[in-house]
């Protein structure tokens, strides 16, 4: 991306959206969408003043530590997309999940990943509609929580996290921090900041860094980030120990802002449904994984919202 580009997005991405309400059935969303046929989703707009046509659309993968290597990972995906809807595509990284679903929620951000614990808040805030998940060969997708330490920790279960610290990666993190948060209150009636230390790293990779470097005694963690840290060689599978791993979840979904102009909108999902992985920077950089396959937001996200469910009542 040459520079004149790069300034004019980031300006794009510092414009304030608007909201307005409706009178209308949303369940969970906010005011400004409504949900008519009652799948969860914002509902798309029938006026076509509100739809978006953007002439470049707009692509963005989680937050992570070097948003260069998936800029990189995603480039032939994102000439795809662009054959497939006719339109420009730029890859814009950001520095946060709150940034993230901030830009959508604007308008400013069409096409994205959003991580597996930062969907329901931004199908909720921001209008986004998973269309599609990451999946192996044989159409298994997910992760694990894991909660790992150094080698040589005194810290040998959940139990021992007791007084001791454990570092998340943010509020909208499943794994990083909803799943973990809950399953010590459920298991062992332990609270953040009150029964144990918590910080927030900001991201998956920063909380397994921490833990390797000393910086944390203790982090929760997505199994697949770490997996991918150990494929290119940032650490070795014997710098951290596992002494939790949970159930498997529904990892990062992909999907589209939901008043993107319907016909690019679908463009859009078959793009991510029919893209060939084989011999591509995707599926060396995702090795446990082959395709997207579709996915239903209302069935395949009911675990996470109980999690966050919850989660939000420790805050109580």
């Amino acid at each position: 991306m040459n520079k004149a580009k790069y300034l004019l997005l980031s300006a794009m991405l510092l414009i304030p959206g608007t909201a307005f309400a409706q009178d209308c059935e949303r369940g969970e969303l906010d005011s400004r969408y409504c949900d008519a046929d009652g799948d969860m989703l914002a509902d798309v707009p029938t006026n076509a003043d509100d739809l978006l046509d953007p002439s470049t659309l707009v692509f963005t993968y989680a937050p992570t530590e070097d948003p260069a290597v998936y800029q990189d990972a995603f480039g032939e995906f994102l000439d795809y997309l662009s054959e497939m809807t006719g339109k420009d595509v730029v890859y814009f990284p950001v520095n946060s999940y709150a940034a993230q679903i901030e830009a959508m929620r604007a308008g400013r951000l069409h096409v994205s990943g959003f991580a597996a614990g930062a969907v329901q808040e931004a199908v909720n805030t921001a209008g986004f509609h998973p269309r599609a998940i990451m999946a192996d060969d044989d159409g298994v997708y997910g992760y694990t929580m894991q909660v790992i330490v150094q080698p040589g920790s005194d810290i040998e279960s959940l139990e021992d996290l007791e007084g001791r610290q454990l570092a998340f990666v943010g509020p909208t993190s499943n794994s990083g921090y909803k799943a973990p948060a809950a399953l010590l209150y459920s298991m062992l009636n332990l609270l953040p900041d009150v029964d144990y230390q918590t910080a927030f790293s900001g991201g998956h990779d920063n909380s397994i860094l921490g833990v390797v470097n000393g910086d944390y005694e203790a982090a929760a963690i997505a199994s697949s980030v770490m997996q991918r840290m150990i494929d290119r060689d940032v650490l070795s599978a014997d710098d951290v120990r596992i002494i939790y791993d949970s159930q498997s979840f529904p990892a990062t979904a992909y999907g589209y802002v939901y008043n993107l102009e319907p016909s690019l909108a679908e463009a859009v999902a078959e793009a991510f449904l029919t893209f060939d992985w084989a011999g591509t920077a995707l599926i060396a950089e995702f090795s446990d994984v082959s395709q997207w396959i579709a996915i239903d937001y209302q069935t395949d996200w009911e675990v996470l919202r109980d999690i966050a469910a919850a989660s939000a009542a420790l805050e109580d």
